[in-house]
C-alpha cells in the first residue's frame, strides 16, 4: 500500500491515489503516514521534473492531486498535527497577477512539511511584513513573472530591514526572469528557478535535511 500510494501519486494516477486514500483511511491507517507517502510521491515528481521527464504541465497535475487527497485527509488529521518543518510566507509581489508559479511551489512546499502562508498576487510590502510578524514565519518566497517586478521585491525586501525582521527572514525569489544578478539586486538571499529548488532552499535556511 505504502509504495502503491507514492507511485500512484508519481504515475500522476488521480483514481487511484484517490481510492488508496480512502481505503487506507477507511482501513484506520495512520494519516500522517499516508501524508508521507504522498510526500514520497511529490518527490519522486520533483525527480522526474529535474530529468526532464515531466514539465510545469506535470508538476501543477500533481499539485491538484495531492490538494484533493488532503481535503479527504485534514479532517483525520485534526488534533494529530505534526510540527512543521518551518513556516514559509508566499507572495507574488505588488504589481505583478501571475500567481500559477507561486501555487505550484506553495503546494509542493506544503506536501513537503512546511506550513505555508500564501497571501495571493500583488501583494505590497507592508501586508508581507505583517503576516510574517503574525504567523512568526522565517522564510519568505517571492514570485514575479514581469521584470517591473524587481523594484517591489527590493522594496518588500528593504521593509523587513525597515521593521527590524530581515535577520530572521531568509528570502527567496523566483519566476521567469529571475536569476542571480536580480538575487543580488534585491538582497534576497537565494533563487528558486522550480518548485525543487524551492525547497531545497527553504530546507538550507531552516537547517533541515
Amino acid at each position: 500500500m505504502s509504495g502503491g500510494l507514492a507511485l500512484a501519486l508519481a504515475d500522476l494516477r488521480e483514481q487511484d491515489v484517490l481510492r488508496l486514500v480512502k481505503e487506507g483511511a477507511e482501513a484506520g491507517a495512520d494519516p500522517w503516514a499516508l501524508v508521507g507517502d504522498l510526500r514520497r510521491g511529490i518527490s519522486q515528481v520533483g525527480d522526474r521534473f529535474e530529468k526532464g521527464e515531466y514539465f510545469v504541465s506535470e508538476l501543477i497535475m500533481a499539485a491538484d492531486i495531492f490538494k484533493q487527497v488532503m481535503v479527504v485527509l485534514e479532517p483525520l488529521l485534526a488534533g494529530k498535527r505534526e510540527a512543521p518543518l518551518g513556516r514559509v510566507v508566499m507572495a507574488t509581489v505588488k504589481g505583478d497577477i501571475h500567481d500559477i508559479g507561486k501555487n505550484i511551489v506553495s503546494m509542493i512546499l506544503s506536501a513537503n512539511g512546511f506550513e505555508v502562508f500564501d497571501l495571493g498576487v500583488d501583494v505590497p510590502p507592508e501586508r508581507i511584513v505583517s503576516a510574517l510578524q503574525e504567523t512568526g514565519a522565517t522564510v519568505l518566497g517571492l514570485s514575479a513573472l514581469l521584470t517591473v517586478s524587481f523594484d517591489p521585491m527590493k522594496e518588500t525586501i528593504h521593509a523587513l530591514e525597515q521593521a527590524r525582521l530581515r535577520d530572521r527572514v531568509k528570502v527567496m525569489i523566483g519566476g521567469g526572469p529571475v536569476n542571480e544578478k536580480v538575487r543580488a539586486y534585491t538582497g534576497a538571499d537565494g533563487v528558486g528557478y522550480d518548485a525543487q529548488d524551492a525547497v531545497a532552499l527553504a530546507r538550507q535556511f531552516l537547517g533541515v535535511k
